[in-house]
């Protein structure tokens, strides 16, 4: 499920960066998808893997999340969709995105994969997929929520 949701969150970027795509939509997707993605993670998946001998991976995957709720922040707040000031944000909202799922991917996912039983897998997984689906009703990535995250020094 978190490779999925990399994979949309990806899609959206693009969809984002294409004057041909409803830019709008695709951030809103995208901040809602991002901010759920990144809370569930850390209410229920780091703290598995804080177990396993990775707090420090732990702890910088969880600053990124941070650093990306920041700029999605200031993305959302850009007046222009396409103006300069967007294409700089965009472009700063994909370099943390790919970096951190890079990382995650490569080092903190596979650790889960290598280190878990299935059944430990499959109920993780319920536990990740409920708390997203609650954030993703409540739509979490409107602005004043980022905002209050980002200026509260709330998990992000």
């Amino acid at each position: 499920m978190i490779l999925e949701d990399h994979r949309t969150m990806e899609d959206l970027l693009r969809l984002m960066r294409s004057v041909e795509a409803d830019r709008q939509t695709a951030l809103h997707a995208f901040a809602d998808l991002m901010i759920a993605h990144g809370e569930a993670e850390e209410t229920t998946v780091y703290p598995l893997l804080s177990q396993y001998d990775e707090p420090d991976a732990v702890d910088h995957v969880e600053s990124d999340h941070r650093e990306a709720a920041k700029i999605l922040l200031a993305l959302l707040k850009v007046p222009g969709i396409g103006s300069v000031e967007w294409d700089w944000r965009l472009k700063q909202l994909t370099a943390v995105t790919s970096r951190h799922i890079d990382e995650e991917e490569r080092t903190l996912i596979n650790k889960v994969c290598a280190s878990l039983t299935p059944q430990c897998r499959e109920e993780l997984t319920v536990g990740f997929a409920g708390a997203r689906g609650e954030l993703l009703r409540e739509r979490c990535g409107r602005v004043g929520n980022v905002h209050r995250m980002v200026h509260s020094g709330a998990p992000a």
